[in-house]
């Protein structure tokens, strides 16, 4: 064979090669493309749906083909289909199908996660339309009368019912009352009679991992004046690593434990609900609380149930899971050392604030001071504003390592309101039922002395001028040192 023939077959063995790996480097880039919709698996009962919806429904089709769902060959009819026995079912194109997706319907295949959602704080949001906030929503901010919608009153319908969840309502077609629908409330109350909504943390039609770990899936709902985690967790270290390093997050691994398959932050997952590698995966937020900071006055997450009589995991037990969480990052003096700092700051709230406010208010309603009405006061506005919004802030920067709103947008406002607003109101309120007399002039009498009582306590005392020697003097020598550190 001659060079100038073997150059040639040299030449065309090379291009052949070539060519088979642009080739296959096309189908790897298409398949990087298509990502998983090149392995979905429609099953034949959910065909006409997805032929349909393409067209009618496009990017809700897209959704779910970026699914482990449509990977699985899971499609429309496997979570919609109904019973002619259901509340909510409808004939649609010749199949009884049904609107809301309960976490019932999805205990099918996710027995344990529904089993331990069911036992959540988030399943029983729904327990909020009983509670003042929803008298705000539908009486004082609301209408349930001639601006309602079907009876409800539109604040609590686009507001309250939207994180907590509604009480769906199904029409005579079968179809949702629009009242109560769309909602993906987390303690939504479904026509099967489960509580709650898959949806609300992993978004539907894609039900992502990753969309379920972000901060912000969780700050739909906790943010704002009452209870805003989400801020918190930004201005937390915590909060400032994730930002700067989330493309290490590795968001989409299966398992997804901390000091394993990621290390740059935690998430609210992390904490609350994901895998370590001695804890498994929970849906049941609360097992690594140990505090309930909602109320007027935090007492330990198991202290309802106990006096109820039931059996519940206990708070000591739910602060070892959440220790053994943070020693995935943090040593262990520096756990514990947190957690005394944690539980000062509560006993400071509760002991100075939470529990006096609360006495002093119940006192008033029980007595007769203040009307049976909720909210036709100035006071009781005053006392909601201490616990339910500064007092929360306060509680909950604390439980995040957010100092901000521990101090500026919690303690020096719950104080605030307290001192300047609170206190005056209460003796102006029992000051004019004196002056008119009557049963109410008795009990205004004894608010007074128990409001005296409480001021004349030593964490009061600076307020009545009363500070003690001791309490002088440790003042004036911190000013000294003060003075003496940063003197020019």
């Amino acid at each position: 064979m001659s060079l100038n023939t073997k150059k040639i077959v040299i030449a065309v063995i090379g291009l052949f090669f070539l060519g088979a790996l642009l080739i296959v480097g096309g189908i790897e880039s298409n398949k990087r493309v298509l990502g998983k919709k090149a392995f979905i698996k429609v099953a034949a009962s959910s065909e006409n749906c997805v032929d349909c919806h393409t067209v009618t429904s496009p990017s809700l089709i897209a959704q779910w083909k970026d699914s482990k769902h449509a990977m699985k060959g899971v499609g429309c009819v496997e979570c919609h289909e109904a019973k002619p026995t259901d509340a909510d079912a409808w004939e649609h194109e010749g199949v009884l199908v049904a609107v809301v997706v309960s976490p019932k319907d999805c205990s099918k295949c996710h027995a344990n996660e529904n089993d331990q959602f069911q036992a959540s704080h988030h399943a029983d949001a729904g327990k909020i339309i009983g509670s003042l906030d929803n008298v705000l929503a539908e009486v004082v901010e609301g209408n349930m009368g001639r601006l309602s919608m079907n009876g409800q009153s539109p604040a609590a319908i686009n507001g309250c019912w939207q994180c907590h969840g509604s009480v769906v309502k199904i029409m005579e077609n079968g179809r949702p009352d629009p009242a109560t629908w769309p909602n993906t409330g987390i303690g939504r109350i479904n026509p099967d009679g489960s509580k709650g909504s898959c949806s609300a943390c992993h978004s539907r039609h894609r039900f992502s991992v990753v969309v379920s770990r972000q901060p912000d899936s969780c700050g739909k709902c906790h943010m704002g004046p009452d209870h805003p985690q989400k801020e918190i967790y930004e201005e937390s270290k915590h909060g400032i690593a994730f930002k700067a390093f989330k493309q290490d997050m590795n968001l989409s691994a299966q398992p997804w434990r901390a000091g394993i398959e990621y290390s740059a932050a935690p998430t609210c997952a992390t904490c609350h609900m994901s895998a370590t590698e001695e804890l498994p995966v929970t849906h049941d937020v609360g097992m690594r609380i140990s505090w309930n900071l909602r109320p007027p006055i935090s007492e330990k997450i198991d202290a309802k149930a106990i006096k109820a009589g039931e059996q519940v995991v206990p708070w000591e037990e739910r602060r070892k899971n959440m220790k053994a969480v943070c020693k995935k990052c943090h040593a262990k003096n520096y756990v514990e050392g947190f957690y005394l700092q944690f539980d000062s700051a509560i006993n400071l709230y509760n002991e100075k604030f939470g529990k006096p406010a609360t006495r002093i208010i119940k006192m008033m309603k029980a007595g007769g001071v203040l009307t049976a009405t909720n909210f036709d006061e100035e006071l009781e506005w005053t006392y909601f504003y201490l616990w339910h919004h500064e007092g929360r802030r306060a509680r909950h920067g604390a439980a995040m390592m957010a100092p901000d709103y521990t101090q500026w947008h919690g303690f020096f406002e719950v104080a605030e309101r307290f001192y300047i607003h609170f206190v005056p109101q209460v003796r102006e309120a029992c000051e004019d039922k004196i002056r008119h007399g009557g049963e109410a002039a008795t009990a205004a009498k004894e608010v007074l002395a128990e409001l005296d009582s409480i001021l004349n306590r030593e964490e009061h005392m600076w307020f009545l001028g009363k500070m003690t020697g001791d309490e002088k003097a440790r003042r004036k020598l911190a000013a000294e040192e003060f003075k003496k550190r940063y003197a020019q």
